[in-house]
């Protein structure tokens, strides 16, 4: 039992929300350079920027640990709702998880992420400590617009 969970994180930001829904849409390569000590690359492996179906590889940093995500952009890039969901497909997180989806959404000025994921056991953890590098990253895209 409780192999099967989701996480939800809403944050209020003062910028608007569809700057992040622009950067992660059109220009993720972007957010290295805005949070460097959290994301330390992106790659596009296949497809096309914010596009249905794309492969990309996040490189980033957690607890100072150096991980990766490949990842699909799956069929929900969703401009209306400023939303897109990403399925990783290896990865870092597919050692402890059998699955795990991100989904970004925003609303004016508030960010939403979801994570829905299946442990490969049951002892292993909530991607809890991935939810505050999340939304430590998204405090820094935050400031980054607020600069601007």
């Amino acid at each position: 039992m409780g192999l099967k969970g989701k996480l939800v994180v809403s944050m209020e930001v003062e910028c608007e929300g569809h700057l992040f829904h622009e950067l992660y849409q059109t220009k993720p390569h972007h957010v290295s350079n805005i949070s460097p000590n959290k994301v330390t690359g992106f790659d596009l492996h296949e497809g096309g920027l914010g596009e249905v179906g794309s492969v990309v590889i996040w490189k980033y940093k957690e607890d100072g640990n150096e991980k990766i995500a490949k990842c699909v952009i799956e069929e929900a890039i969703d401009d209306g709702k400023k939303s897109i969901t990403w399925k990783g497909i290896e990865g870092d997180l597919l050692e402890e998880y059998n699955a795990f989806t991100l989904n970004f959404s925003c609303d004016q000025h508030w960010i939403t992420w979801t994570f829905v994921y299946e442990k490969k056991t049951e002892d292993i953890p909530e991607p809890l400590t991935f939810l505050g590098y999340i939304a430590d990253l998204t405090k820094d895209i935050e400031a980054h617009h607020l600069e601007n």
